[in-house]
């Protein structure tokens, strides 16, 4: 299945070697034609943040709700708070004014087939081994635990409390919550 329909719908024949980015750009000139300042801070509306998984079967604004401007959305490879997530959800709450924080994980996520042994394989392939961890993970339940856990703990924060989890089923489209403390 291709979501691909807001990609411009010019014939292959009139974009001779075009790549898939010049197509994207192509498609945001079309945009931006009827493209009309919203007006809009960058504070979210909602004072929410939301890290998700960056997995492309995730149309997290549908699936939540949310309109342009609501929340501010993290995106990487599993959802998984990493140092860089920290640094994100720090700018997001001390500058810009969110208090709440919704972490998204989902099922048949590919971290679940890595292990860091992707890592070692970089190393071999490159001669540098990548400064960061693959964070990797068997029980998405439990590293949706563990990320909130490390929103939790974390002292650049200044809203801890407000923290849910949850796993987004990627067959139903459902959000199934998880205890912090199972």
């Amino acid at each position: 299945m291709t979501t691909s329909a807001s990609l411009p719908a010019v014939p292959a024949s009139e974009l001779p070697g075009a790549t898939v980015t010049d197509r994207l750009v192509e498609a945001n000139r079309r945009y931006a034609e009827q493209f009309s300042d919203p007006g809009m801070d960058a504070r979210p509306v909602l004072h929410v943040a939301v890290v998700a998984c960056m997995d492309a079967r995730i149309d997290l604004h549908k699936a939540l709700g949310l309109q342009l401007g609501d929340c501010h959305t993290i995106r990487n490879a599993g959802g998984v708070v990493t140092d860089d997530t920290i640094r994100s959800l720090t700018i997001s709450q001390r500058a810009l004014g969110t208090r709440a924080v919704v972490l998204i994980h989902h099922t048949g996520c590919g971290l679940e087939a890595l292990t860091e042994d992707f890592r070692h394989e970089l190393e071999d392939e490159v001669g540098q081994r990548p400064a960061w961890a693959v964070e990797a993970f068997r029980d998405v339940d439990q590293d949706v635990r563990q990320s909130m856990q490390r929103v939790r703990t974390s002292p650049f924060l200044l809203h801890r409390d407000d923290v849910r989890g949850f796993v987004f089923d990627v067959t139903t489209g459902l959000l199934r919550e998880i205890d912090p403390l199972s």
